[in-house]
């Protein structure tokens, strides 16, 4: 088992029990105390545990607490790929319009398999994006034509945020925007913890003429510091199971369609 995977499985255990054991995950695993420790501490770096003596209970999620895109990108691998690959089918045999990627970790799944599918619908697109990360992948693409917008790039995203990120995204009316969220919820909406990158995203929404929200089931009913769109700003929610009923009831209401990959 990978490191990412048993991670996974110890955030389910915490949810569900609400307090883990050093030694009974020790037991589980197969992995020495010293490795569990290193998970619990990874877990209370992200809000999501509390170590206490022998273990961790669940801990508050904090409105700021943000996991850097290296650590993300390693979290449900497969449900985000899944993700990924559902998104992609909003792209029509012989599409040619124009995408807009947000920066994260589900997005960056998006790039990697774009230039595949549209060599496989027969399509062509133009491509922009104020993430680093992305442009590296998508950068030499035969199917695409790159845009990298700039700014202030910040380490933890390896996103540009700024005011001259957001007056590029401002000029631009992009096909599909495909962006992703740190929380979703029914009363509060998409949010995300800097309020720089909440502005940024809050540009994309207002760009895209089409606006599909990539989020694994994690983000449900998720608060973090800043809203950047309500539910109804929205066109298509791309997720990985089907939200709860409060969160269900109210992106019906918003005339959100929910796609499960």
């Amino acid at each position: 088992m990978y490191a990412s995977e048993r991670q996974d499985e110890i955030r389910a255990v915490l949810r569900e029990d609400g307090r883990v054991s050093v030694l009974a995950l020790s037991e589980r695993f197969d992995v020495t105390p010293e490795t569990v420790r290193r998970d619990l501490d990874l877990l209370e770096s992200e809000g999501l545990a509390k170590r206490v003596h022998g273990g961790a209970v669940l801990g508050p999620r904090t409105s700021r607490a943000e996991v850097p895109l290296v650590e993300r990108s390693h979290r449900v691998p497969e449900a985000k790929q899944r993700i990924a690959a559902r998104a992609l089918q909003a792209l029509e045999p012989g599409f040619r319009g124009s995408l807009y990627l947000d920066a994260g970790s589900t997005t960056a799944q998006v790039a990697a398999n774009l230039d595949t599918h549209l060599a496989a619908i027969g399509g062509h697109t133009e491509v922009v994006t104020h993430s680093m990360q992305l442009a590296a992948v998508l950068s030499g693409a035969e199917h695409l034509a790159l845009t990298a917008i700039g700014g202030r790039v910040r380490g933890l995203t390896a996103a540009a945020v700024g005011g001259e990120t957001i007056r590029s995204i401002s000029a631009l009316r992009p096909d599909i925007a495909f962006l992703g969220t740190n929380g979703l919820s029914a009363d509060f909406g998409l949010s995300t913890p800097d309020p720089d990158e909440a502005d940024v995203k809050t540009a994309i929404v207002a760009a895209g003429r089409r606006v599909i929200v990539l989020a694994d089931a994690e983000k449900f009913e998720e608060d973090l510091l800043v809203r950047f769109a309500l539910l109804s700003d929205i066109d298509v929610l791309v997720t990985d199971a089907a939200p709860p009923q409060p969160l269900a009831d109210a992106l019906d209401a918003a005339g959100v369609e929910v796609w499960l990959a």
